[in-house]
């Protein structure tokens, strides 16, 4: 049953391929040269726009070389006056850094001068601060020889000496009358402008003693007192304050002053002499 067509259509196919086959080599050949005629047209196209470029470059660097010379020529200088100017601004740069450079010793030196110079006179100056800081302090040590005490009854601080030259210090100024005294442990009493003292117990160690004072028949005992610590009381008919001062104590005596108002021994008179109990 099939034999008849396959027989008959043979020739048609074959012939439908080859035409399609001629049909597919002639539009493989215009495409090829279309494909071709393309590249040409691009490869042209190139060339121009490198030849365009070579020629923009070229002309740049014309321009560029005839600005130099424009440029040379203004300055009035040839390449090589210009490498000759830049030798010669180079050596003169160089030159004056060698000089700065010398300057700066140079400054260096006298900074270093003037450093000296300065703690040499910090030097004068703190010989001087110390001459003046000794002055105040001996300043300091003259005015305190005559030291302030409290008292034992008034509780003021009171002007006393601590030695025979403050003493004498103090009856210079004649605010009061002083009477030097030393005390000898269970003698008899010692008679002083209007009253008497008596020592009675000595202690060197700590420099304590005990005494009594003897004024208008009383008997007023201080016990274990310290030196240089003012010993006060009251005599006389206008009540007028007494001080006591032990500068120094010892086994058995002790030396010291009586301070009294001034002129109180020839002005008052004592109702009686004080004696030993």
């Amino acid at each position: 049953m099939f034999d008849a067509p396959h027989e008959g259509g043979s020739p048609i196919v074959r012939n439908i391929l080859m035409v399609v086959a001629v049909v597919y080599l002639i539009g493989s050949v215009i495409f090829m040269v279309q494909a071709q005629s393309r590249i040409n047209d691009m490869e042209k196209k190139q060339a121009a726009a490198q030849e365009d470029l070579t020629k923009k470059m070229t002309d740049s660097n014309a321009q560029l070389k005839a600005s130099i010379n424009v440029l040379a020529r203004e300055a009035g200088m040839t390449q090589k006056d210009l490498g000759k100017k830049t030798s010669t601004l180079q050596a003169q740069e160089q030159a004056t850094q060698e000089r700065l450079k010398a300057d700066e010793d140079t400054t260096k030196q006298q900074i270093g001068a003037v450093t000296a110079d300065v703690n040499g006179v910090k030097g004068d100056v703190t010989k001087v601060n110390a001459d003046v800081t000794d002055t105040k302090n001996d300043l300091a040590v003259a005015k305190g020889k005559l030291d302030h005490a409290i008292g034992d009854l008034n509780k003021h601080s009171e002007l006393i000496a601590t030695s025979h030259d403050e003493l004498e210090m103090l009856k210079h100024k004649g605010d009061r009358d002083y009477f030097e005294f030393t005390l000898k442990k269970d003698k008899e009493p010692t008679h002083l402008s209007i009253v008497s003292l008596q020592l009675k117990k000595t202690d060197p160690k700590k420099s304590k003693f005990t005494l009594y004072v003897l004024a208008e028949d009383k008997k007023i005992e201080k016990k274990d007192r310290t030196i240089n610590e003012p010993l006060q009381f009251y005599s006389g008919r206008e009540r007028a304050l007494f001080e006591v001062v032990v500068n120094s104590v010892d086994k058995n005596t002790v030396t010291g002053y009586l301070s009294t108002p001034k002129n109180v021994a020839t002005s008052q008179m004592p109702s009686h002499a004080a004696s030993s109990q």
